[in-house]
């Protein structure tokens, strides 16, 4: 508990006076002001992450949380539970597709075994096996406060350890069946919504199937009635320990002031976790795309933030992090690489008239 306080108490503010030097700079490069939108918004807030106005990405890692879920004993998933083992095995293969797209942006994967019903014996495959899957959250809480706990400094010291390593932009993904049915209570017991609206079909439900997985979910929240003012015990109660795990790793990047990529359905419930235990965690914070999942949506109001694509993606894995690295490395290319209205030798009057242009 005590590296979850202090990870929790050591996150600070951006630094916006270097933010508002960042916008000046980029309000004077040659283009009418916020005619690059959301690429001028993530040049500015790196600058307030890295105190730098200049920044350029060394190294980018996606650290992807495996574990299994109890709750797909009761039909949430139409995925077996051994996927949840296969898939992460493949991930060592490079052969899924959070790996096809890592490589197209020259980023490496973290791949932590938090919870997996399986044994691994792979030099990759870093074991923080906390438990062999959580329990049936439709009858009981799916882990104790503690393992909780546990679960969240794990993903805290994975970030620790790799931003000792150099990496200066991270992805977050995951692997475990059931566990947008998990997620799905998650963001249902820390906002209120109820499942009718934020659960979905997942990898592809009949509508009998999916109608049971809403009650499963309604079924978990009035079982175990989390607490909704302490994301923890939401998390303990009907989360899992994928989505602890990488609650600490946005915490850990925000303690580190390093900037930290959400995939989605999944990777967003840990984020509104996150942001829920320290509000500032929410500006290290960058979502990638909309996923399909239909409480997708919900969790981004909830979390306060607009995703960057919308690609109708739900593979979930991590996958929509390459993406948004190549994103955010643009936009840090505009504010290195661009040329001032005086390098480009535009006359003042011109000058006035193209930067008031809307």
């Amino acid at each position: 508990m005590e590296l979850l306080k202090s990870t929790i108490e050591g996150i600070k503010p951006l630094n916006m006076e270097v933010v508002e030097k960042a916008k000046k700079h980029i309000d004077n490069l040659t283009k009418p002001i916020g005619s690059l939108g959301t690429l001028e918004e993530i040049g500015a807030r790196m600058a307030g992450i890295t105190g730098k106005i200049h920044n350029k990405i060394n190294k980018k890692n996606i650290v992807i949380m495996a574990a299994d879920n109890g709750v797909v004993d009761e039909g949430v998933s139409c995925a077996p539970k051994f996927i949840t083992k296969v898939v992460t095995e493949n991930f060592t293969r490079g052969i899924t597709g959070v790996c096809v797209l890592a490589r197209q942006a020259g980023a490496e994967l973290t791949i932590v075994d938090i919870g997996v019903d399986a044994d691994f014996d792979h030099p990759l495959i870093i074991n923080k096996k906390i438990a062999y899957g959580t329990k049936n959250i439709a009858k009981e809480a799916a882990m104790s406060y503690e393992d909780a706990v546990k679960a969240i400094e794990i993903g805290i010291e994975v970030v620790d350890n790799l931003v000792k390593g150099g990496v200066d932009l991270l992805g977050t993904g995951e692997m475990g069946i059931g566990n947008t049915t998990t997620s799905a209570a998650v963001l249902s017991a820390l906002s209120g919504l109820s499942p009718d609206v934020v659960v979905g079909k997942g990898a592809g439900l009949t509508d009998e199937q999916h109608q049971n997985k809403k009650n499963v979910v309604k079924r978990a929240l009035e079982i175990n009635k989390p607490n909704p003012n302490d994301p923890i015990d939401v998390i303990a109660k009907v989360g899992g320990f994928d989505i602890a795990g990488l609650c600490g790793c946005f915490l850990a990047a925000a303690k580190n002031r390093v900037p930290i990529v959400i995939d989605g359905f999944i990777s967003s419930a840990a984020a509104l976790c996150a942001v829920r235990l320290n509000p500032l965690v929410k500006d290290y914070i960058f979502p990638s795309h909309l996923s399909a999942e239909p409480g997708a949506v919900y969790m981004m109001n909830e979390i306060g933030i607009e995703p960057m694509l919308n690609l109708k993606m739900r593979l979930g894995e991590g996958s929509g992090c390459p993406l948004a690295f190549m994103i955010i490395e643009s936009a840090l290319a505009i504010v290195n690489e661009m040329g001032s209205f005086e390098e480009a030798n535009i006359v003042n009057d011109f000058l006035v008239d193209i930067r008031e242009e809307k």
